[in-house]
């Protein structure tokens, strides 16, 4: 996938003079801390949990330079990416905490132009955003695989010749559907990739039809971390964190 090789090729200078501080596997999110003082997260991804042990190969990356965690956003074991774009997340944590904020989304429904009647697809189920598309009266169609919601052909033809809006889990770069989704995107498509996954990096999507970028920036580190040992989802954590907005064109 060509994303993973972007997310790799833009952040392996930085790791290589990075070392990682905690590495923290939580049931609903993993966070990467490192000694320079960053802290990302990022879902984390089962793909299915049959037994105690859900890595493969244990590897220790606290203390280590951050290249050998960096590395794992190119292979297919879907929680060494869930570690790897936390990683990347806590690299970029710096500059993600200088964008503008949209803790709301306001801003983002007004880019998006959503209103009664604009035609949205989203992948991926955000409860939260529900109330704003009901309160606008936009029409909404959305496809989650986790909770048995939509039919992906079905899905796949409204996003080529009906959807006026996407709004694009960032889940999606952890299980590699990311390119592909865009791939059935009409023409004339407003996407906006959002989650605490989304890596704020408008380079990483150069090369696709991504128009915002909608992410999480933790703000108050022992808080966060303290929620994912806990097992505590995106309510929780946006508690002690920031919301940015890239609106990158």
């Amino acid at each position: 996938m060509r994303l993973n090789h972007r997310l790799y090729e833009l952040f392996i200078e930085k790791a290589r003079r990075v070392r990682i501080e905690s590495l923290s596997i939580g049931l609903g999110y993993t966070a990467v801390t490192t000694l320079d003082g960053g802290i990302g997260i990022a879902y984390t991804y089962f793909e299915s949990k049959k037994s105690c042990q859900q890595l493969k190969h244990y590897v220790d990356y606290e203390g280590r330079a951050a290249p050998g965690l960096l590395e794992k956003i190119l292979g297919t074991e879907t929680i060494q990416r869930s570690m790897a774009l936390a990683l990347i997340n806590a690299l970029n944590h710096a500059q993600a905490l200088l964008l503008p904020t949209d803790r709301h989304n306001e801003i983002l429904f007004e880019k998006l132009a959503i209103r009664a009647g604009t035609r949205v697809a989203m992948v991926g189920f955000f409860g939260p955003l529900l109330a704003k598309f009901k309160e606008s009266q936009a029409a909404l169609e959305i496809i989650d695989d986790s909770r048995g919601i939509g039919c992906k052909a079905k899905f796949y033809e409204l996003l080529a010749d009906w959807a006026e809006v996407l709004f694009l889990t960032s889940t999606s770069i952890l299980n590699n559907t990311t390119e592909e989704i865009l791939a059935h995107a009409g023409a004339k498509v407003k996407t906006v990739l959002l989650g605490p996954s989304t890596p704020m990096v408008a380079e990483a999507f150069a090369h696709l039809p991504v128009h915002m970028l909608a992410g999480t920036v933790p703000v108050d580190k022992a808080k966060v971390l303290k929620a994912i040992r806990h097992g505590l989802g995106t309510p929780f954590l946006q508690k002690f964190s920031r919301k940015p907005l890239w609106v990158i064109g």
